[in-house]
Formats: structure tokens, C-alpha cells, sequence
């Protein structure tokens, strides 16, 4: 049946954006798919519960190929013709198929583990640089948080440290937008700079991710077109770093408002493994997955979802669902998480989900092994979140030990 009215989420609670959960845990007990309007203005469908979750990530019907739909500005202040969208994130099957295969021959494992003492070797440094002035007192985002995995993935592609700060401004912009117009501006900016990132490359490759991406060809030929590696580039530094970056953050937030849960972790750090998986769980950095475009009329869970329409899959929902989790709104690092959606399911998949679990231990073990007194700064209450309902964090972390 079609949805009869269009939910105002900042009418259900004025909070929703600090804490959506409850929004969340209502609206499905209504029903697991509604039309709502979002808190920035559009209206979308979402889909709640972990099993409804799971069947539309699966689902060939809503569709990640934005760029060919012509509905593109629909989700995005970008053209169709963009560089910086020539990636597998915005494409289908048998296109998406076909990138995912050349990025993931360099993508592997083993570079990925190989790594871990580079990544170790840049946390010690930044919490060395956080500690070093006496004042024990920080801004846990600014100070660690973000830098941690903005290093390591621009050293992985080899994006020169100079270029950074830059970068991190454009990413923001495009996945947390403070206007349409500084979006727009930093798809702008981020797209003039690849190609010549790309360019230097070429002429000096090195051991690093992007020479050897510049240079794959697989056993038929193929290889990245200079958009392709433009956008392949563009995904692989904005996903690279934000969604870690909040991983941290949010999993620090969980421990401060959770003390016993934090004096366990302290007490042992081989919980950390399955603490980072409970983080991952229970507030995650990625509250909802991209966009989807419905290629035709799909009904799910009882709802009839109009050809055309914008679908948002919200993956904090499903990892608060009693249906697939006991006591879901309890936060237990002694927790079996696995099976949580964090990273997505199906073909889109978050390719560097193992990076990502990689820093997080890394920089979750070493932040309370050297501030292991480490506390909240500043209400809960106080913080300002991250615009949007993508990426779920904080801006700021304030933090004293």
C-alpha cells in the first residue's frame, strides 16, 4: 500500500539529530518503511529493521547508478559528467562488477595488514603531539580522531601532507554539506586537484596505492579510465578517512557514557576487537546508506515505493533491533556484534571495512593506554553533530585525562 502521510522527523523530535534511535525504534513498530521529510528539507523513503535493511541493500530495484538515471541533482549538487562520481559507489551491475575487480587487486589484505605498524607508528606521534603540552585537555577530533586515518589513507594513495587540510575541507563539504553551493564548490575544487595529483603520478609512480592503481590492467586488458581514477581516488580518500574518523569519536563517546563498560576495556585490552565490533553497533559512523533511486515501483514491507523515489536503507536502526539483537540499546563490549550492518551488505559492501577495523583498534587500545584516566570535557548535550544523515558524529570531542 502506498504511504499514506509524510513524516516530519524534527516534528516527531526537535532532538532527532543528536538522538534519532528513538524516531527510529517508532517508526518501525509502525512499519518498516515510511516517507518522511528529512531534517535538511527533502523528502525521502525510509527503511527500517534489520531484515528489511538487509533485503533493500540486496535489492537490484533501487539503484546506486545515479549518474545514468538523469535524476542525479535530485540527490547531489553535481553534474552527471562529474570525474569525482566515476566510481563503483555510483554505478550497478555490471559496471560496479568491473571496478570493484581492478580496485580490489591492489585493495588486498596484505597491503592492508602490512599497515598495521605504519598506522601504530602514526597514532604514537599524534598522541605524543596531543599530551606533549601539559594542559590535559583536548579536542579529541581535531587532535586524533580526524588526522589518524587522514594520514594513513592520503599516505596509502600518496597524497602529499601539504594537500590535507585542503582535503578534509572538501570532504566535508561533500558528504556533510553546510549549503549547496560549498558542495557544489568543493566537488569543484576536489575535481581540479585529482587530475594533477594523477598527472604526478604517472610521471614519478611510487609504492603507493594510487601509482599502482594508475598502472593495473587485469587479465583482459582492462583497466581505470582517467575518470575512473579520478573518481575511484575521490571515493577511496572521503570513505578512507571520514567514516574512521567518526568511528573513533562515536566509540569514545559510547565508553565516557558508559564508565563500566570503559573501566573494562581499560582492564583488558584484548576486549578491543570486539569493542570496536560494539561501536560499530551501537553507534555507528554511518547512520544511513547512500541514496537509492527506486527503478520502478517496489513494494517492501507492505509499502509501496513509487518509481523515481530517493531511498535511504538506515543502518543505526537496523543495529538497534531486538529482532536481530538482545537488549539492542545497551552498549556491551563483551557483545557478539557480528552480523551488523556498520559497513553495508551486499555489492556495496564498504571495500575498506578491514582499514577501517584496523585504526579503529590501533588508535582505541593506544588512546587508553596513554590517557588511561581519559574523560568527557563537556556535556553530551553541548556538542555539535555533524549536518546530514549519512555520516553520524560530533564536530568537536572535548576531552580531559
Amino acid at each position: 500500500m502506498p504511504a499514506t502521510t509524510t513524516v516530519d522527523l524534527l516534528r516527531l523530535s526537535p532532538d532527532f539529530v543528536r538522538d534519532p534511535y528513538p524516531v527510529y525504534a517508532a517508526l518501525r513498530a509502525q512499519a518498516p518503511v515510511h516517507r518522511v521529510r528529512t531534517p535538511d528539507g527533502p523528502e525521502i523513503y525510509l527503511v527500517l529493521g534489520y531484515g528489511t535493511c538487509r533485503a533493500a541493500l540486496t535489492d537490484p530495484r533501487l539503484s546506486r547508478d545515479w549518474r545514468g538515471s538523469g535524476r542525479l541533482r535530485q540527490i547531489i549538487n553535481a553534474d552527471e559528467d562529474d570525474p569525482n562520481l566515476a566510481h563503483m559507489s555510483m554505478s550497478d551491475p555490471p559496471d560496479h562488477t568491473r571496478l570493484r575487480r581492478l580496485v580490489t587487486r591492489e585493495f588486498t589484505p596484505l597491503r592492508i595488514d602490512a599497515l598495521a605498524p605504519r598506522v601504530q607508528e602514526i597514532t604514537d606521534r599524534l598522541l605524543e603531539e596531543m599530551t606533549a603540552n601539559g594542559a590535559r585537555r583536548a579536542d579529541l577530533v581535531d587532535s586524533f580522531a580526524f588526522p589518524l586515518p587522514m594520514s594513513v589513507i592520503c599516505e596509502l594513495l600518496g597524497v602529499p601532507e601539504l594537500d590535507r587540510q585542503a582535503f578534509r575541507h572538501w570532504s566535508d563539504e561533500m558528504l556533510s554539506p553546510t549549503s549547496p553551493q560549498a558542495q557544489g564548490a568543493a566537488y569543484a575544487s576536489l575535481g581540479a586537484y585529482l587530475p594533477q595529483l594523477i598527472a604526478a603520478k604517472r610521471a614519478g609512480p611510487g609504492d603507493d596505492l594510487l601509482s599502482a592503481l594508475i598502472h593495473t590492467v587485469d587479465e583482459g586488458g582492462d583497466r581505470l579510465s582517467p575518470a575512473e581514477l579520478v573518481g575511484m581516488c575521490n571515493l577511496l580518500l572521503v570513505a578512507g578517512h571520514e567514516t574512521t574518523a567518526h568511528l573513533i569519536g562515536n566509540g569514545m563517546r559510547a565508553l565516557f557514557a558508559h564508565p563500566d563498560q570503559l573501566r573494562l576495556l581499560r582492564g583488558d585490552a584484548r576486549l578491543v576487537d570486539g569493542a570496536v565490533e560494539e561501536m560499530l553497533r551501537y553507534d555507528g559512523p554511518v547512520e544511513t546508506s547512500l541514496e537509492r533511486l527506486a527503478l520502478e515501483d517496489v513494494e517492501l514491507g507492505g509499502v509501496l515505493i513509487p518509481a523515481g523515489s530517493t531511498v535511504r536503507v538506515v543502518l543505526a536502526d537496523a543495529d538497534r533491533d531486538a529482532a536481530r539483537f538482545a537488549r539492542p540499546g545497551r552498549f556491551d563490549i563483551r557483545r557478539d556484534a557480528r552480523g551488523h550492518l556498520a559497513f553495508g551488505h551486499g555489492l556495496h559492501h564498504c571495500l575498506g571495512a578491514s582499514l577501517a577495523r584496523l585504526e579503529g583498534r590501533i588508535a582505541i587500545r593506544s588512546l587508553l593506554e596513554r590517557c588511561p584516566d581519559i574523560t568527557a570535557d563537556t556535556d553530551a548535550g553541548a556538542l555539535a553533530w555533524v549536518p546530514g544523515m549519512l555520516v553520524r558524529g560530533v564536530r568537536k570531542l572535548p576531552v580531559r585525562w
